[in-house]
């Protein structure tokens, strides 16, 4: 098919399909380190934002400060997640990742990938096929960017 007879509509639908499944599919495998769904997904989230309040993770997670209250004390238990003083205002407390939270993370990933590596060396993909989904992965990060 050239690309001028593509649909942009039908594309997007086939992506999201498929990689809605391939998401499902990788956070269903079972992968050591013992993080809830919750407790990664916020352990990520802070990570990437840095040190902030937990109304302002629930805030982007879209939860109620409860709930992600209730994940953060799971995660400050283990050693994953500390508090500490707001430099800008001593009255706020702020939350940051510590070094165990971060190898927790890479731990969780480093598994995952695994995963998708034997999932690839399998013999179910070619060759030239692990070339093109290579190829894919910068486009689809850059997707995923301009949503």
């Amino acid at each position: 098919m050239s690309d001028e007879h593509l649909d942009p509509d039908a594309v997007a639908s086939a992506l999201l399909a498929s990689i809605g499944v391939l998401v499902r599919r990788v956070r269903q495998m079972p992968v050591g380190g013992g993080l809830t769904m919750p407790e990664r997904a916020a352990l990520a989230q802070l990570d990437r934002s840095g040190p902030t309040t937990s109304s302002a993770l629930a805030r982007d997670a879209q939860i109620t400060a409860q709930a992600m209250g209730a994940t953060l004390s799971a995660l400050r238990t283990r050693g994953l997640v500390e508090r500490r003083p707001d430099p800008e205002d001593g009255r706020r407390v702020v939350l940051t990742v510590t070094d165990a939270g971060r190898q927790a993370l890479l731990n969780k990933r480093n598994a995952r990938a695994e995963l998708l590596g034997r999932a690839l060396t399998g013999g179910t993909f070619t060759p030239t096929e692990i070339e093109q989904l290579a190829a894919a992965a910068p486009l689809l990060e850059r997707l995923a960017q301009n949503i």
